[in-house]
């Protein structure tokens, strides 16, 4: 484990996310937003603006699904173990692997308070032809079943024109402006990690992302003046993140409905 960046909101860390888990005291966290590798580096192809491309990302996105299961049920474990009681955890996944991270948070008496759906606007066309267009991936938000989550209904409710805002949000697929210090194949717009930073968390939170590879989640608490945590073991996706977090200013916003 090393430090490779550090402000006064953030902190990289260069390490195995379960070793970096591993280290931390029971309830020690408030909350984890994170989006772990959803093993689909399978050889297949998808479709990337208009030509036909593999799937594979990285060999950190390669197992067998009984591999798979271990994983999560190793890492729902360990975040059980570190959140506080009134710690939450908002997780991304897609069809292919959401269903099995519900069933180890439940595993380890989670409440699964929502399954928010990422609606794209633009997504990539479906090549088969066998099939619906996939178009959405979901993020799992749930608490530990004897604690109160931090939920800030009315700040949410203004910024949705004073009506409460629902589980489903739009956004267009990551812009290529959002991608310019460096390209992560499953980074994530930085608008719903703010929005998810904002709804459930106070100025003095303090977040963890295992996974936090080209560091969106850093960069949404920086610019909320939340203090982050991000852990990675690609020291390639470090560096994107690092010159992320000292240009956060310059980010930019895509819109979110």
């Amino acid at each position: 484990m090393k430090t490779v960046y550090k402000d006064e909101f953030i902190k990289l860390i260069y390490s195995d996310a379960f070793k970096y888990l591993e280290s931390l005291p029971d309830k020690s966290i408030d909350i984890i937003i994170t989006d772990p590798p959803y093993f689909l580096s399978n050889g297949g192809i998808s479709n990337h603006g208009g030509k036909v491309v593999s799937v594979n990302k990285g060999d950190w996105d390669k197992k067998s699904d009984s591999d798979a299961n271990i994983f999560y049920n190793r890492l729902t474990f360990q975040i059980q173990r570190v959140l506080k009681t009134n710690g939450s955890i908002l997780i991304f996944g897609s069809m292919h692997n959401i269903y099995k991270i519900g069933f180890f948070l439940q595993k380890y008496d989670f409440k699964i308070l929502n399954n928010i759906t990422w609606k794209k606007t633009n997504p990539s066309p479906n090549l088969s032809h066998r099939m619906f267009t996939h178009s959405t991936e979901t993020i799992l938000w749930a608490k530990k079943k004897s604690g109160i989550q931090i939920f800030h209904y009315e700040l949410m409710k203004k910024e949705n024109n004073n009506k409460q805002m629902t589980d489903v949000w739009e956004t267009p697929t990551i812009q290529k402006i959002e991608k310019k210090n460096g390209y992560h194949p499953t980074q994530k717009p930085l608008s719903i990690l703010i929005r998810l930073i904002k709804a459930t968390t106070n100025p003095n939170s303090l977040i963890l992302d295992p996974f936090v590879g080209s560091g969106t989640t850093a960069v949404a608490g920086k610019i909320l003046k939340r203090r982050v945590i991000g852990v990675d073991f690609s020291k390639d996706f470090l560096e994107i993140a690092i010159k992320r977090a000292k240009l956060y200013k310059q980010e930019k916003i895509g819109t979110i409905r």
